[in-house]
């Protein structure tokens, strides 16, 4: 049901690697506390203030803690920043690629701006989602055929500053009752001038008669500082057959 199930990178991700993602994210995860590494770096910074959006299920979700951040650094401090350690000098390097830090060193906050939404179904056409600038889609936002295969591809550009831990949330409702939810950790990604493209995984529309009808939802993208780069409250329905063009 989710516009969201999984994550498959086809672009060539700037982002942390499997094994320093995975040891950071456990030590936050099991103590709350930022890892040495993440507070000599600089990587782990105080929540920004503005733009701040509710995570879903905060209520009841465990995952949801409050936790203290260290500083806050421009990508130039950041990349200055312990230049004496080789390691870290190297972590940096993998992490960065080929930033051009004169033009964007100099920002605290990070920038996100999703280009592009599109539903991929074998066979057909791409469904072109257009994102309006209020994140309101007016009336019916795409129609998918029960029991079809389909996945989401997106577009994003990253500039100013490192984001991290960036994340999709989708969560769907069917006549005002929550029937399905998923939060897919998308990474951390540093500025560059090409945008980044992801594909997540192939799903299948549930069918029947049950399955038929319209849907509410709200997807989100957002950061470990819970900053909201895009939020899009939408409908759409799933029918016996694809929408006639």
């Amino acid at each position: 049901m989710s516009l969201a199930v999984g994550l498959v990178s086809s672009s060539k991700n700037m982002g942390l690697d499997d094994d320093n993602a995975a040891k950071v994210s456990d030590k936050t995860a099991k103590t709350g506390e930022a890892s040495a590494d993440q507070l000599s770096t600089g990587m782990v910074r105080s929540p920004s203030e503005g733009s701040l959006c509710q995570t879903e299920d905060e209520d009841d979700d465990d995952e949801v803690k409050k936790i203290e951040l260290g500083p806050q650094f421009t990508l130039k401090e950041q990349i200055e920043k312990d230049a004496d350690d080789e390691s870290l000098r190297r972590w940096k390097e993998q992490l960065l690629g080929s930033v051009d830090v004169n033009s964007v060193g100099e920002t605290l906050e990070p920038e996100v701006k999703i280009m592009s939404l599109a539903i991929k179904s074998p066979g057909r056409s791409d469904i072109i989602l257009p994102i309006p600038v209020d994140g309101n889609p007016k009336g019916l936002w795409f129609t998918l055929k029960e029991g079809s295969r389909y996945s989401l591809k997106f577009t994003f550009q990253v500039s100013n500053n490192i984001v991290s831990g960036l994340k999709y949330t989708n969560t769907v409702w069917k006549t005002a009752v929550k029937v399905d939810s998923t939060k897919e950790m998308l990474g951390t990604f540093s500025p560059q001038s090409e945008p980044y493209t992801h594909v997540l995984p192939e799903d299948t529309t549930p069918s029947g008669i049950f399955a038929r009808g319209s849907y509410s939802a709200r997807s989100k993208f957002a950061d470990d500082d819970n900053k909201c780069y895009l939020e899009i409250n939408y409908t759409f329905d799933i029918r016996k057959d694809w929408q006639s063009s």
